[in-house]
Protein backbone atom coordinates (compact mmCIF):
# COMPACT_ATOMS: atom_id res chain seq x y z
CA UNK A 1 0.00 0.00 0.00
CA UNK A 2 1.22 3.33 -0.93
CA UNK A 3 1.01 6.51 1.33
CA UNK A 4 -2.11 8.22 1.60
CA UNK A 5 -2.85 12.20 2.10
CA UNK A 6 -5.87 14.13 2.60
CA UNK A 7 -6.27 18.23 3.22
CA UNK A 8 -7.53 18.17 6.63
CA UNK A 9 -8.62 21.35 9.15
CA UNK A 10 -6.61 21.34 12.38
CA UNK A 11 -7.71 22.62 15.30
CA UNK A 12 -4.91 24.26 16.46
CA UNK A 13 -3.86 26.07 13.54
CA UNK A 14 -7.03 26.84 12.61
CA UNK A 15 -7.60 28.62 15.86
CA UNK A 16 -4.69 30.68 15.26
CA UNK A 17 -5.78 31.61 12.02
CA UNK A 18 -9.18 32.86 13.51
CA UNK A 19 -7.10 35.14 16.65
CA UNK A 20 -4.43 36.16 13.68
CA UNK A 21 -6.76 39.57 13.33
CA UNK A 22 -7.21 40.32 16.75
CA UNK A 23 -3.29 39.98 17.34
CA UNK A 24 -3.50 42.88 14.57
CA UNK A 25 -5.36 44.55 15.92
CA UNK A 26 -3.77 44.52 19.36
CA UNK A 27 -0.24 45.61 17.58
CA UNK A 28 -1.95 48.26 15.56
CA UNK A 29 -3.41 49.70 19.07
CA UNK A 30 -0.10 49.56 20.83
CA UNK A 31 1.62 50.99 18.10
CA UNK A 32 -1.05 54.11 17.78
CA UNK A 33 -0.57 54.51 21.56
CA UNK A 34 2.62 54.80 21.56
CA UNK A 35 2.44 57.10 18.77
CA UNK A 36 0.24 59.13 20.87
CA UNK A 37 2.15 59.22 24.02
CA UNK A 38 5.31 60.40 21.99
CA UNK A 39 3.31 63.00 20.39
CA UNK A 40 2.60 64.16 23.86
CA UNK A 41 6.17 64.19 24.89
CA UNK A 42 8.39 66.70 24.97
CA UNK A 43 10.86 65.55 22.42
CA UNK A 44 8.54 64.78 19.86
CA UNK A 45 10.14 63.22 16.57
CA UNK A 46 7.67 64.14 13.68
CA UNK A 47 8.77 62.13 11.60
CA UNK A 48 8.77 59.06 14.30
CA UNK A 49 5.36 60.06 14.99
CA UNK A 50 3.63 59.91 11.45
CA UNK A 51 5.33 56.74 11.10
CA UNK A 52 4.06 55.01 14.07
CA UNK A 53 0.39 56.83 12.95
CA UNK A 54 0.77 55.83 9.51
CA UNK A 55 1.66 52.06 10.34
CA UNK A 56 -0.97 51.64 12.94
CA UNK A 57 -4.01 52.87 10.90
CA UNK A 58 -2.20 50.80 7.97
CA UNK A 59 -2.96 47.58 10.15
CA UNK A 60 -6.49 48.80 11.14
CA UNK A 61 -7.27 49.55 8.08
CA UNK A 62 -5.91 46.27 6.83
CA UNK A 63 -7.87 44.27 9.05
CA UNK A 64 -11.03 45.65 9.08
CA UNK A 65 -11.44 46.26 5.04
CA UNK A 66 -9.05 42.68 4.38
CA UNK A 67 -10.09 40.31 7.25
CA UNK A 68 -11.29 38.08 4.17
CA UNK A 69 -7.74 38.86 2.72
CA UNK A 70 -5.80 38.13 5.97
CA UNK A 71 -7.24 34.20 5.63
CA UNK A 72 -6.79 34.11 1.80
CA UNK A 73 -3.32 34.95 1.34
CA UNK A 74 -1.46 34.04 4.61
CA UNK A 75 1.57 36.08 3.03
CA UNK A 76 0.46 39.27 3.31
CA UNK A 77 -0.68 38.67 7.62
CA UNK A 78 2.76 37.86 7.73
CA UNK A 79 4.58 40.47 5.54
CA UNK A 80 2.26 42.91 8.46
CA UNK A 81 3.32 40.21 11.25
CA UNK A 82 7.18 40.96 10.33
CA UNK A 83 6.27 44.63 10.32
CA UNK A 84 4.84 44.36 13.87
CA UNK A 85 8.12 42.43 14.70
CA UNK A 86 10.08 45.29 13.66
CA UNK A 87 8.22 48.07 15.29
CA UNK A 88 7.96 46.50 18.53
CA UNK A 89 12.00 45.93 18.42
CA UNK A 90 12.45 49.48 17.66
CA UNK A 91 10.12 50.75 20.04
CA UNK A 92 11.72 48.77 22.58
CA UNK A 93 15.18 49.76 22.17
CA UNK A 94 14.52 53.21 22.30
CA UNK A 95 12.85 52.73 25.32
CA UNK A 96 15.64 51.36 26.66
CA UNK A 97 18.03 53.65 25.63
CA UNK A 98 16.21 56.74 26.60
CA UNK A 99 15.98 55.26 29.76
CA UNK A 100 12.40 53.23 30.81
CA UNK A 101 13.66 49.60 30.92
CA UNK A 102 9.90 47.96 31.93
CA UNK A 103 8.67 50.03 28.74
CA UNK A 104 11.40 48.41 26.59
CA UNK A 105 11.15 44.91 28.25
CA UNK A 106 7.55 44.90 27.78
CA UNK A 107 8.11 45.70 23.57
CA UNK A 108 11.01 43.63 23.12
CA UNK A 109 8.64 40.75 24.75
CA UNK A 110 6.29 41.51 22.52
CA UNK A 111 8.69 41.11 19.69
CA UNK A 112 9.42 38.05 20.58
CA UNK A 113 5.73 36.87 20.97
CA UNK A 114 4.87 38.08 17.72
CA UNK A 115 8.22 36.63 16.11
CA UNK A 116 6.84 32.98 17.84
CA UNK A 117 3.64 33.84 15.82
CA UNK A 118 5.44 34.34 12.72
CA UNK A 119 7.38 31.03 13.07
CA UNK A 120 4.32 29.69 13.58
CA UNK A 121 1.76 31.46 10.94
CA UNK A 122 4.63 30.37 8.36
CA UNK A 123 2.95 27.33 7.95
CA UNK A 124 -0.10 28.90 6.44
CA UNK A 125 1.50 29.57 3.15
CA UNK A 126 0.54 25.41 2.98
CA UNK A 127 -2.91 23.26 3.14
CA UNK A 128 -2.72 21.36 6.43
CA UNK A 129 -2.14 17.72 5.26
CA UNK A 130 -2.80 14.54 6.92
CA UNK A 131 -0.39 11.93 5.71
CA UNK A 132 -0.73 8.24 6.76
CA UNK A 133 2.43 6.21 6.02
CA UNK A 134 3.79 2.64 6.19
CA UNK A 135 5.00 3.69 9.69
CA UNK A 136 3.22 5.52 11.58
CA UNK A 137 0.73 8.91 10.50
CA UNK A 138 2.05 12.95 9.93
CA UNK A 139 -0.34 15.25 11.53
CA UNK A 140 -0.25 18.77 11.06
CA UNK A 141 0.38 20.89 14.26
CA UNK A 142 2.15 23.78 15.82
CA UNK A 143 4.97 24.81 15.43
CA UNK A 144 5.40 22.37 13.09
CA UNK A 145 3.65 18.97 12.07
CA UNK A 146 4.10 15.69 14.45
CA UNK A 147 4.65 11.75 13.12
CA UNK A 148 2.56 9.58 15.56
CA UNK A 149 4.14 6.03 14.90
CA UNK A 150 2.04 3.08 15.03
CA UNK A 151 3.25 1.94 18.12
CA UNK A 152 1.85 5.07 19.75
CA UNK A 153 -1.56 5.25 18.19
CA UNK A 154 -4.26 3.01 19.85
CA UNK A 155 -7.32 3.72 17.43
CA UNK A 156 -8.66 5.38 14.65
CA UNK A 157 -12.10 5.98 13.33
CA UNK A 158 -12.36 7.74 9.99
CA UNK A 159 -15.71 8.81 8.26
CA UNK A 160 -16.55 10.23 5.14
CA UNK A 161 -16.09 14.09 6.72
CA UNK A 162 -13.21 13.65 9.93
CA UNK A 163 -10.72 11.13 11.19
CA UNK A 164 -10.58 10.49 14.91
CA UNK A 165 -6.91 9.62 16.40
CA UNK A 166 -6.39 8.11 19.97
CA UNK A 167 -3.02 8.35 21.16
CA UNK A 168 -1.40 6.04 23.12
CA UNK A 169 -1.83 8.08 26.75
CA UNK A 170 -5.37 8.45 25.88
CA UNK A 171 -5.34 11.71 23.94
CA UNK A 172 -8.19 12.02 21.18
CA UNK A 173 -6.89 14.09 18.15
CA UNK A 174 -9.95 15.21 15.61
CA UNK A 175 -9.45 16.59 12.15
CA UNK A 176 -12.33 17.40 9.68
CA UNK A 177 -11.37 17.05 5.66
CA UNK A 178 -11.30 19.66 3.38
CA UNK A 179 -13.32 18.08 1.29
CA UNK A 180 -15.56 14.69 2.44
CA UNK A 181 -14.50 11.18 1.31
CA UNK A 182 -16.16 9.18 -1.17
CA UNK A 183 -16.54 5.12 -0.27
CA UNK A 184 -13.50 4.28 -1.79
CA UNK A 185 -10.98 6.73 -0.34
CA UNK A 186 -12.80 5.92 3.11
CA UNK A 187 -12.01 1.93 2.71
CA UNK A 188 -8.79 2.68 1.67
CA UNK A 189 -8.28 4.37 4.63
CA UNK A 190 -9.65 1.97 6.86
CA UNK A 191 -7.91 -1.14 5.16
CA UNK A 192 -4.30 1.18 6.00
CA UNK A 193 -5.19 1.08 9.91
CA UNK A 194 -6.72 -2.27 10.15
CA UNK A 195 -3.79 -3.52 8.40
CA UNK A 196 -0.72 -1.63 10.29
CA UNK A 197 -3.23 -0.89 13.94
CA UNK A 198 -2.08 -3.93 16.70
Amino acid sequence: MDSISFPVIAPRLDRLKRTGTRLHLLAGALILAHAISHFRGETTHTLYFWCLLIISLDIFLLVLVGRDLLVQMPRVSLLFRIIEIIFFTGIGVLMLVQGSPVTGLFHLLLAIAYGYLCYCERLFRHDETLSIHHTGITVPDIPESRFLYWTHINKIDAYYDSIDITTAGDKPLRFQFRNNLNFEELERVQAFCAFYLP
